[in-house]
């Protein structure tokens, strides 16, 4: 029982406050997905660099600032310091550069036994989670409009499909889905958790009406279906290093990463086809 309210207490938290940061602005709405994808990078570099030593801490601390690169380049668009393409794209080239050359030099003196997976990891993390939060941007901003409501519907689809899965699953599931990468998971909690999720996308089109019915129900789809891959993504990377959670910030829940993991994978899908629409 402890455990559980434990687990109630760290979930309502965390809800309030993802709903004041994307709610009073876009600067706490840029600030809330800052420390979310720092704190998903420092998780992740922790479960894949080695951090015994001062020169591993370093190593981590570079992999960070490399993967917050992308979202701090995006947020100068989204904010309005920069205001045209082609200056986004000189400065993105200017600071992208270097920072990822220096990565190199740093292993070319760290004297580590492996130093081009620690170099594959840091690039790796950067595309995994860096560049995905950056383009939470792409989505909530447009012009001087800001659709926050659309990136918290996002998220409010991604965890009921994880809440639909688990439900179903747990009282229906037989056929495992991926027995290899996560034993517990079944095609019923998948196929359930999808039909939730689209269900609610329904709801969804009657409170947030910045976009359609049926550009909700895409976007439902889209994190019924990668969703659950993103899930199955982290679990394969989690086996991959032998841990069972990716930290432990958030009290019956493990890390950030844990619970970010399939709305990552989502972005880019759902990016892509918000991008298309406008």
């Amino acid at each position: 029982m402890q455990g559980l309210w434990r687990r109630l207490t760290t979930a309502v938290i965390f809800v309030i406050i993802m709903v004041v940061g994307m709610y009073t602005g876009p600067y706490t709405f840029n600030l809330l997905f800052l420390v979310i994808t720092g704190g998903c990078l420092y998780e992740f570099f922790g479960m894949t660099l080695d951090r015994h030593t001062r020169r591993d801490r370093f190593r981590k601390a570079l992999g960070v600032t490399v993967g917050l690169l992308p979202f701090f380049l995006v947020s100068t668009l989204s904010l309005g310091y920069v205001s045209d393409p082609e200056t986004f794209i000189q400065l993105s080239s200017l600071m992208f550069s270097p920072f990822i050359f220096t990565i190199f030099i740093y292993e070319l003196y760290s004297n580590s036994r492996e130093p081009f997976v620690n170099i594959a990891y840091i690039i790796l993390g950067m595309f995994y989670i860096g560049i995905p939060f950056a383009l939470v941007d792409f989505i909530a901003f447009d012009g001087n409009t800001f659709y926050y409501r659309v990136v918290f519907g996002l998220l409010l689809l991604t965890w009921v499909n994880d809440t639909g899965a688990y439900l179903v699953g747990s009282k229906y599931g037989k056929t495992p889905l991926f027995p290899r990468i996560s034993p517990n998971k079944t095609w019923e909690g998948t196929i359930g958790g999808a039909f939730t999720c689209i269900l609610f996308g329904y709801v969804l089109h009657l409170v947030f009406d910045e976009i359609g019915l049926i550009q909700w129900l895409v976007l439902a789809t889209i994190v019924g279906i990668f969703g659950g891959i993103g899930d199955l993504v982290e679990s394969m990377l989690k086996r991959s290093v032998g841990v069972k959670d990716s930290g432990n910030l958030l009290p019956g829940h493990g890390g950030l990463l844990d619970r970010f993991d399939a709305f990552i994978f989502v972005i880019p899908f759902a990016a892509a086809y918000i991008l298309y629409l406008r």
